[in-house]
């Protein structure tokens, strides 16, 4: 590592505590079976989603498969309105969507939110095709200067690999008018890091051990330095909270209970990720764990077993999690998108035993600037605002 890990939002206090929306299946009691009351749907997506934002979760992702899920832009239009505080974090499978077309619906969506729009850059392989990375990245690339251009520019003009567009950009400007939503973006290969550092605003990672994250982190930061930026730190990991750690544990072992080795890979492969050097790493993390699963104190990679992606979770007492948190924040992470199985009454549980005890921020749009509305709060239960 080449010195210190430069953060965009150094100086924030408190940390973006976001929560899941599994619009692409993967709810559950007992991973590797899919109940139906469970399977991704409108009412059990948007009930997850609007708890997390009456119990005060800062932002929630949304994200995207074509095999099991929803049109994530669909849902996130259709869920923007019956929301009050929440910030929505929209995964963009880049390529899928004519990007002026994109920067419109993007537009239009953060119009419909006034502003608590964000957007999760994907550069996964589209269903039915196979580029290399280094095209997928460039595609991203292109996606993101048009997305740009056509949100701060008068026009588009734009001449790449993927697309040559020149038209004008007047229908397409976003309610956020500095530069338009923040982008969040998870990658490991050089290509998705350089594509990051030049152009996103928070670097997501999957679940590693703090060494491991800590290596990531530098290597981010050194890049975004030769842009001249900085970027925020984001960590994508499950949780299980419980009173006591043996409640927490005895949760995890029953999660994996009626888990077949067999399903649990085809689960994982199905993913159009599945064959990416993230999930490479994920898999690595598991080798390494011990007899239980745990990889270092309160960091459980069983979830990995039956899922392509993250595939770790943080099991403990509100205390060891908070300190983990906290730990976490240390090194210089930011932002936090928890999820759990079942999705709401974890949601329910970490709100209940962890949330109040962390201050909670959105990201600010541009870098140095702390966010001037006050505090989130929750809402009792059948309180509106």
């Amino acid at each position: 590592m080449s010195g210190k890990i430069k953060i965009r939002s150094e100086h924030l206090e408190g940390a973006e505590i976001s929560w899941f929306a599994p619009i692409c299946n993967g709810d559950t009691d007992f991973l590797g079976e899919m109940p139906n009351e469970y399977k991704s749907s409108w009412d059990n997506a948007s009930k997850i989603l609007l708890t997390a934002d009456k119990l005060g979760y800062r932002n929630i992702l949304c994200p995207s498969s074509y095999q099991v899920g929803q049109d994530t832009m669909s849902f996130v239009s259709a869920v923007a309105p019956l929301t009050e505080q929440i910030n929505l974090l929209a995964a963009v499978r880049c390529g899928e969507i004519h990007p002026p077309m994109l920067a419109r619906a993007i537009a239009t969506i953060d119009h419909i939110l006034k502003g608590r729009l964000t957007i999760n850059i994907i550069s996964s392989n589209l269903p039915g095709t196979d580029l290399d990375s280094p095209s997928r990245y460039q595609r991203s690339r292109e996606v993101i200067n048009i997305l740009k251009q056509a949100w701060t520019q008068d026009e588009i003009n734009f001449k790449g690999d993927f697309y040559d567009i020149k038209l004008p950009s007047e229908p397409v400007k976003p309610y956020q008018q500095n530069g338009g939503p923040l982008l969040y973006f998870g990658g490991y290969s050089p290509a998705g890091v350089d594509l990051c550092a030049e152009h996103c605003d928070v670097y997501l990672m999957w679940p590693e051990t703090m060494p491991r994250l800590g290596e990531l982190m530098q290597n981010m930061s050194d890049k975004a330095a030769e842009y001249g930026r900085t970027v925020d730190f984001g960590l994508r990991i499950h949780m299980i909270v419980r009173e006591t750690e043996e409640e927490a544990r005895a949760w995890a072992r029953k999660l994996m209970s009626k888990l077949e080795v067999e399903k649990g890979k085809e689960i994982r492969e199905r993913a159009l990720d599945a064959k990416s050097y993230g999930v490479s790493r994920q898999a690595e993390m598991r080798n390494i764990s011990d007899d239980d699963g745990f990889v270092e104190p309160n960091l459980w990679t069983g979830i990995g077993r039956a899922r392509s992606g993250c595939g770790a979770a943080l099991v403990g007492n509100p205390q060891q999690i908070l300190e983990k948190l906290k730990a976490y924040q240390a090194m210089g992470i930011r932002s936090f998108i928890f999820s759990g199985y079942p999705h709401l009454q974890e949601c329910e549980l970490f709100a209940k035993h962890v949330l109040p005890h962390l201050k909670t921020v959105s990201l600010p749009q541009e870098q140095g600037r702390i966010p001037s509305a006050p505090p989130l709060t929750p809402l009792a239960a059948g309180e509106r605002r």
